[in-house]
């Protein structure tokens, strides 16, 4: 082989492994950001007014504790402290998220779950808060009526969607499109009737493309798409389960869900390449155990991703930031 092709060979090797290397996405960095509750868990996260916001679940144990939710903040996504802590008496506030409204307010949605003395399950319903800086927060506000539970609140065009996942713990759950303009009066838009005459339904995140066609990622194992106004949908199954289920568009249009993955050796933690028809994951994230329910927001070219987890022992609050390929 003459020099010419040798050093052609030499250059085209290094663009094959630097192509090779940005295919799968990087850890740039991982962090424990909260840990002062017995158990911290159910994260989500979002950016407002130049400062970050966290808020998940404190509370005893995972199941039948009394849990509130706490509202952490950060500067710079490194020094945490707390902002607020939002609680209502007699009732475990769970699964918290953020989104923000037209008006320029926060509103947080959380599932409101009424137990016995002995800890036995009586009811549950969803409730809402809002606020204007992220420190003062109203009363929970009680929505729709029982069993339902709102669990993520997407807005496009000044108008919140939600999916409400009913009858968890039987079969089967349903799941039930509503909407708003205010995040109080919620109107039923369809019911989710997923493939094979089932209803297996659970918790959802909703997102909208630039083209107005609604995508959907439901547990345990769905990807749904419809265009305006949202009352037909089309399924596919995907050959994961996913608890917790999140995910994010990036504005060239890609995008990257997270959630929990179900594998022998217990459930981790995995930010997964997704499609309207496909979920395929790329990364585990140091986790194990009782983990997941991310919050995902993009910002200065990378991806930030809090969520909980158990694999150093105490149920805690993690942030990652995470360089996606190119």
């Amino acid at each position: 082989m003459n020099r010419r092709a040798t050093v052609c060979l030499f250059v085209l090797t290094i663009l094959v492994t630097v192509h090779v290397s940005a295919a799968e996405p990087e850890i740039v960095s991982v962090k424990k950001i909260w840990d002062a509750g017995p158990h911290n868990a159910f994260t989500d996260l979002i950016r407002f007014e130049d400062r970050w916001y966290c808020c998940f679940r404190e509370a005893l144990e995972h199941g039948r504790s009394l849990g509130n939710v706490r509202i952490i903040k950060s500067q710079d996504g490194n020094d945490w402290k707390s902002a607020a802590l939002v609680e209502e008496r007699g009732i475990d506030l769970r699964d918290p998220k953020l989104s923000l409204m037209p008006d320029g307010r926060l509103l947080l949605i959380m599932g409101g779950i009424e137990n016995d003395q002995r800890g036995n399950y009586l009811t549950r319903s969803p409730r809402v808060s809002f606020s204007a800086d992220a420190k003062s927060w109203t009363a929970p506000h009680k929505l729709l009526a029982e069993d339902h539970w709102l669990w993520r609140v997407t807005w496009h065009n000044g108008r919140a969607y939600s999916v409400s996942k009913q009858g968890e713990g039987k079969n089967p759950r349903r799941g039930m499109l509503y909407t708003s303009t205010d995040g109080l009066d919620w109107k039923w838009v369809t019911e989710f009737k997923l493939p094979d005459n089932t209803w297996n339904a659970s918790e959802t995140t909703l997102r909208i493309l630039e083209n107005d066609e609604m995508i959907a990622l439901v547990r345990p194992h769905w990807i749904g798409r419809s265009k305006p106004p949202y009352t037909k949908w089309e399924w596919t199954k995907m050959e994961r389960n996913i608890g917790g289920p999140n995910f994010i568009v990036l504005p060239g249009g890609e995008m990257w869900a997270a959630g929990r993955d179900y594998r022998p050796g217990g459930a981790h933690t995995v930010l997964a390449e997704m499609t309207p028809t496909e979920y395929t994951p790329r990364l585990t994230l140091p986790s194990g155990g009782d983990c997941s329910y991310p919050g995902l927001v993009w910002h200065d070219g990378l991806l930030w991703m809090s969520y909980y987890s158990s694999h150093e022992g105490k149920t805690s609050i993690y942030l990652a930031k995470i360089r996606l390929p190119q």
